[in-house]
């Protein structure tokens, strides 16, 4: 990273520091300059990926409340971190608290790092006393039930400000779902159940404004696209893919090309123009699309768009926040769906895919561009990109709606080669081993109701997604290599009675 940039571009947390008067002005002076250092370590730090911003210490109740008010009308910023540098005495900051509209994380840290025994006195004390000033934070905090992230240590361990990068990516993401706007073609496919779902609590929820608008409104876009601009597409194709030579220029399916050309450029031209970062499509719904989307969508996605198939409005919603949580990262995210098993025993497997909406962000290798028949969706042959996911280590996750509360599901797993060459299966794929086996995986991701239709990310760990719901109060469930059904069995009911009465009445 070049100095002075970030990858999440001009994004801000701002840096909280308190104190009081009581300690008089040199010492207020010594907590700006160390916290200004503190801030100015954290800016500097690679795997943060937004700007931090020091603020002048705050000492009083007014001054926190505006400031406060102040992050929260600031489109540009993402987040507070806190520290009490010395005791602020914590009634000070009920009033910005109970304002605040941003993420929060409560950095507990110090100035130092090794204690400078023979030099220490109370005037020392007086200064380097966060070890007990943050736990009258922390105090008002649980008394407020605010929701946040607690990150403990110096800020020169890497384990802290890869804690803290990891909540900025997640409060980056909430952003983005919180003034994302969602065009869905068509509605969900007819008697599925999981992909249907209350939008009007979702916008509450995630901010995000899920409509509808019809496929034909798409198909105009579609027929309006350039012959000039499907040329410069295609020729972008061919830099970018190994395509099949009967879609080249002179081949066979060359119409088919320009086909799923035009698709792209419809559908890019209808999201920018509306102002949407996610969609879905179906499958049982194309008006007068000649292919079910499969490569312009696949693009998209590649672009940072948030996709879900057959509806599923609310997996285009998390693809979204992956995406944007990612930004950076080595790996990628995309739909995915659990397809089929190998339960070879002791050598158990997932095969995901999708009719042909997986997201070549999962390799880094060159995907091929290719055409074959479909039989689902009544339409021409459609145009798609191949390829594996690369071997590593990733992220499922989905977002169900359970009534009275979203429920997200992540599970920890491996993705690796397949077995065996799969010749007769031209879309996206990837093959994973979950974890901690699949017996337990797969018993808890049915006993949690989670969906058919996941996220993949190669870029994020479960701690992203962790911060991601803490933000929105959602619901998380996680499957990893600690978890038991009985766990599971047991948190499912415990908190089944805690949201419903943390909702009232």
């Amino acid at each position: 990273m070049t100095p002075g940039t970030k990858s999440l571009g001009d994004l801000e947390v701002w840096f909280l520091t308190g104190s009081q008067h009581l300690y008089g002005e040199e010492t207020l002076r010594q907590v700006a300059a160390q916290s200004s250092a503190i801030a100015a370590a954290l800016d500097a730090a690679p795997d943060i990926p937004v700007r931090v911003v020091h603020k002048p210490v705050l000492t009083e109740p007014d001054s926190i409340r505006r400031l406060v008010l102040e992050a929260n009308a600031g489109d540009q910023v993402i987040g507070l971190v806190a520290w009490m540098h010395t005791f602020s005495p914590a009634k000070m900051w009920i009033a910005g608290l109970n304002a605040l509209g941003k993420p929060l994380l409560h950095l507990h840290t110090q100035a130092n790092v090794a204690l400078p025994w023979a030099g220490i006195d109370f005037g020392f004390m007086n200064l380097n006393q966060a070890a007990h000033g943050d736990r009258e934070f922390a105090y008002i905090l649980a008394r407020l039930g605010v929701r946040h992230k607690t990150v403990a240590g110096h800020v020169s361990d890497p384990a802290v400000t890869a804690a803290v990068g990891t909540w900025t990516r997640a409060a980056v993401g909430w952003a983005a779902t919180r003034s994302l706007k969602l065009a869905r073609f068509g509605d969900n496919m007819r008697y599925v159940a999981v992909t249907e779902g209350d939008k009007t609590e979702a916008e509450a929820v995630f901010g995000v404004q899920v409509n509808t608008w019809g496929v034909n409104d798409l198909v105009a876009a579609v027929d309006a696209a350039p012959d000039a601009e499907i040329d410069s597409l295609v020729a972008e194709y061919e830099d970018a893919y190994d395509v099949a030579e009967e879609l080249r220029a002179g081949g066979d399916r060359h119409k088919s090309l320009r086909e799923g050309a035009a698709i792209e450029l419809g559908l890019r031209s209808f999201l920018t123009d509306g102002g949407f970062g996610a969609f879905t499509t179906s499958f049982e719904d194309l008006g007068g699309l000649r292919q079910l989307p499969g490569l312009a969508v696949q693009r998209l996605m590649t672009n940072g768009y948030g996709f879900g198939a057959e509806g599923d409005w609310k997996t285009a919603i998390l693809v979204r926040a992956a995406k944007v949580m990612g930004a950076g990262l080595p790996g990628g995210a995309s739909l995915m769906e659990d397809y089929t098993y190998d339960l070879t025993p002791g050598q158990e497997r997932i095969l995901g895919a999708h009719m042909l909406e997986v997201c070549p962000s999962l390799t880094a290798t060159r995907p091929r561009l290719e055409i074959h028949p479909l039989s689902i969706g009544g339409r021409e042959d459609p145009v798609r990109l191949v390829f594996t996911a690369d071997p590593g280590p990733g992220v499922v996750a989905a977002l169900t709606d359970v009534r009275d509360r979203f429920r997200l599901v992540v599970n920890a797993v491996e993705i690796v080669e397949p077995t065996a060459p799969l010749p007769n299966l031209p879309v996206g794929r990837a093959v994973w081993k979950p974890a901690p086996d699949f017996r337990t995986s797969a018993t808890a991701w049915l006993t949690a109701g989670a969906a058919h239709h996941t996220v993949m990310s190669t870029a994020l760990g479960i701690e992203a997604f962790e911060d991601y719901a803490r933000m929105t109060g959602t619901e998380l469930l996680v499957i990893d290599d600690t978890t038991t059904l009985r766990d599971m069995e047991q948190r499912i009911t415990a908190n089944a009675a805690y949201y419903r009465l943390a909702r009232g009445i």
